[in-house]
């Protein structure tokens, strides 16, 4: 069996592109099990997975669920809210005690930058970064990849705009990776205030006009506000966020092409995208959430045969 040149997945920079071709040919196999009436193999049956996250989850934490289990894996699920970490417990005492009970992944979605690569340093399981913080997520990026693989027949040579809030999404980040590393054009497209100062460095466009970045791209995939991680205002409204960078079917209708539009969840309807784009036939957001779970799939029993 072909195996991952790393024994982790922390971040897509970590990745070569024969590693992402090789998950993405593993998730093949996998979308076709998922097709089944029995959608169960027996892959993983000896190995336990801890789903250990410190944020709020809800397609991430069940789509990595739902592969663990279509994998036959015993999975342990930690939320910390309720949890020792209130009462002061560090991040590595948490996992070690998780690992106590001879768990063999883990499954990690933290806020801080950085947590799931300091935690690799400390401990022997296999780590899968579920996001951290403004860093990096990298599922979402390869169910992003293989999902436009999957629309237009390959990556290499395609225009990919990424529109929203860019400075602080994890998203943004590990798709400019993934996409680069398999031949992608990227453009990055928001308000200045949204903007990391130095987003150019990474060898990507730069664009404040909306329909000149719809115009240009192949694949739009729009990014929500991210409201929870802002501590000041970047811009005056949500409403004028929505007039000058939200997404409706009108715009698209003043293209003169199709483009494929993408949405990492959850969607502001009304803000970021009209709900006359997310419901249309341009839009491959369900498709994504199918993806997420053979890409995922992929990943756990790929990184399983790798210690």
């Amino acid at each position: 069996m072909q195996q991952l040149s790393t024994r982790h997945l922390l971040g897509i920079k970590g990745l070569t592109e024969t590693d992402i071709q090789l998950i993405f040919e593993t998730a093949d196999n996998f979308k076709e099990v998922l097709n089944r009436p029995i959608k169960k193999v027996p892959s993983l049956r000896d190995i336990t997975i801890a789903n250990v996250f410190f944020e709020n989850s809800t397609r991430t934490k069940l789509s990595f669920e739902l592969a663990e289990k279509r994998l036959s894996a015993d999975v342990v699920n930690f939320a910390s809210g309720s949890s020792s970490v209130k009462k002061g417990e560090t991040l590595i005492d948490t996992v070690n005690n998780i690992l106590a009970m001879k768990v063999d992944m883990v499954v990690m979605r933290h806020s801080s930058p950085g947590a799931p690569h300091f935690l690799s340093r400390h401990i022997r399981a296999n780590i899968i970064n579920a996001g951290d913080g403004t860093h990096e997520h990298p599922t979402q990026a390869l169910l992003d990849a293989f999902s436009i693989r999957e629309k237009l027949g390959e990556v290499a040579g395609k225009k990919v705009a990424i529109i929203g809030d860019i400075l602080h999404s994890r998203v943004a980040l590990s798709n400019i990776f993934c996409l680069q590393k398999l031949g992608a054009e990227v453009m990055v497209c928001g308000p200045v205030t949204l903007m990391p100062r130095h987003i150019g460095d990474l060898g990507v466009k730069v664009e404040q006009d909306v329909f000149k970045a719809l115009q240009w791209c192949d694949v739009a995939n729009v990014l929500r506000i991210q409201l929870e991680r802002q501590q000041i205002k970047y811009f005056p409204s949500l409403r004028e966020y929505s007039l000058y960078f939200g997404i409706n079917k009108k715009l698209l209708n003043q293209l003169d092409k199709e483009i494929v539009i993408m949405h990492p969840g959850p969607i502001n309807r009304g803000v970021e995208l009209n709900s006359d784009v997310a419901d249309s036939d341009n839009a491959i957001i369900l498709q994504q959430v199918e993806n997420g779970v053979a890409i995922r799939m992929a990943v756990l029993y790929l990184l399983a045969g790798v210690k």
